[in-house]
């Protein structure tokens, strides 16, 4: 499967739920009045779009319909699609500019972190590059146990420490092993928590200070892995983390499973953070680098001709 039908596959629930009944609308429309804009906006606040994206998409889509006298509803759906995917453009790209680059991955438990640190692994060994995995945070015995075979399904190298042990000096082990090996990416899974933001700040802090002391210059991403399934739980969440935590970019797992995937829009609309990753399904190489006019055409793709 390509990657495009990859992606129109995995938003399918969110097409059928948002994408159709938008399209259905504006076909009951015989001319392009407030009465379109009012219930185009519910659709899309229904669609977890977003209360403001909302606005701000209906308030282009009327900026362009009088700018170049679109007088027929049914070309509102492309205006939509073309909006969407101006908003969504933009740091989509992983930055790993230098060996090692480092990416550090956090998230709350159950949104699918150790399994994207997996496919994230495989997609960069498949891509030639050599990787190292650390279970850098106080996990479970039975966590670090599914990110070792995770690193075993991706072929990467595993740094981990005993349970419990310092996150810091489990980063500081990876990156020396990096250092020794020649690795061009390090993939830190960790901390996960947000009900004690101080204490994950000053945890971040300190791998940080590791960082920037061991590997001076070097590029680094803060991943942040949210589950499109829990919609505006979701923008919520990121807005939270993003007070914590330098992110530089959203991976959205689970968009396969949800009609809720216009979260995306609004992540990015409302936070500013790019989307770097999606997940359209459960195999290796299901996660996706997020590309927004591929995206917005698979979200809006029309059923009919």
């Amino acid at each position: 499967m390509g990657l495009f039908s990859k992606i129109k596959e995995g938003l399918k629930k969110t097409r059928d739920s948002v994408s159709s009944s938008i399209e259905k609308m504006l076909h009951s429309f015989q001319k392009i009045d407030e009465d379109l804009f009012e219930e185009l906006e519910e659709i899309l606040v229904l669609g977890d779009v977003g209360v403001p994206t909302a606005e701000h998409i209906c308030e282009e889509c009327r900026r362009q319909v009088k700018e170049r006298h679109i007088s027929d509803p049914n070309e509102i759906y492309g205006l939509i699609r073309d909006i969407t995917a101006e908003m969504m453009r933009g740091g989509e790209e992983l930055n790993l500019s230098t060996k090692p680059s480092v990416v550090l991955v956090i998230g709350v438990n159950g949104v699918g972190k150790t399994t994207t640190i997996g496919k994230l692994a495989y997609r960069l060994k498949q891509e030639g590059r050599q990787v190292i995995l650390a279970a850098a945070h106080k996990l479970r015995a039975a966590a670090i146990e599914q990110l070792e075979i995770w690193a075993d399904r991706s072929g990467c190298d595993l740094v981990k420490q005993a349970e419990g042990s310092d996150p810091a000096s489990v980063v500081f082990d990876a990156i020396a092993a990096a250092k020794a090996r020649g690795a061009d990416v390090v993939i830190c899974d960790t901390a996960g928590r947000l009900h004690n933001k101080k204490n994950l700040m000053a945890e971040l802090a300190k791998i940080n200070r590791i960082i920037d002391r061991e590997l001076p210059g070097a590029a680094k991403e803060v991943l942040l892995v949210l589950d499109a399934a829990t919609g505006q739980n979701a923008v919520n969440q990121a807005r939270e983390f993003q007070h914590a935590a330098n992110i530089t970019g959203i991976v959205l797992t689970k968009l396969d499973g949800t009609p809720k995937g216009g979260v995306v829009i609004a992540i990015r609309e409302e936070l500013k953070i790019p989307v770097k990753f999606i997940g359209v399904g459960e195999q290796l190489d299901d996660l996706q680098p997020f590309d927004a006019n591929e995206f917005a055409k698979a979200l809006f793709e029309q059923e009919t001709a």
